[in-house]
C-alpha cells in the first residue's frame, strides 16, 4: 500500500471517529451505518445502547446479485437502500442516524440514503 492510500485511509478513519462522537443509535432511533468497497457495500442498522445490530444488507450476497447484479454501482446503492428500508420497516423502525463511515456524502453513499429515504426511512 502506498503513503497515499495509507493517508487516505487514516483521513477517512478519523473522519469517522469524529462523526461517531455525536452520532448514537437507540432503540427508538437506531443508526443507520454504511461500509463501501470498491466493489461492494454493506448497509447495516445499530443499537448502540444494547451493542446489537438490527438488521443487514449487502450487494456482496447472491440473492442482491441475481436480482440487481447487472446494474452500475450506484444504481445497486440505491437498491440497498430501499432494502434496508424495507427490512427496517419490517421490524418496526421508523427514523434512523445516518452513519456515512467518514465517506463523502457523494455518489453511492449518497444513492444510497436517497433509497433509504425513498423506501420510508426518516433520517
Amino acid at each position: 500500500m502506498t503513503a497515499i492510500a495509507k493517508k487516505r485511509i487514516q483521513s477517512r478513519i478519523a473522519r469517522h471517529e469524529r462523526v461517531r462522537k455525536s452520532v448514537v443509535g437507540t432503540a427508538e432511533c437506531p443508526r443507520l451505518a454504511v461500509r463501501r468497497s470498491l466493489s461492494h457495500m454493506i448497509a447495516q442498522i445499530f443499537d448502540d445502547e444494547n451493542n446489537k445490530s438490527v438488521a443487514q444488507v449487502t450487494t456482496a450476497s447472491k440473492e442482491f446479485q441475481g436480482k440487481f447484479g447487472e446494474m452500475t454501482k450506484t444504481e445497486q446503492a440505491k437498491q440497498l437502500g430501499l432494502q434496508i428500508a424495507e427490512l427496517a420497516k419490517s421490524k418496526g423502525i421508523e427514523s434512523v442516524v445516518f452513519d456515512r463511515g467518514g465517506y463523502i456524502y457523494h455518489g453511492r453513499v449518497q444513492a444510497l440514503a436517497e433509497g433509504a429515504r425513498e423506501g420510508g426511512l426518516k433520517f
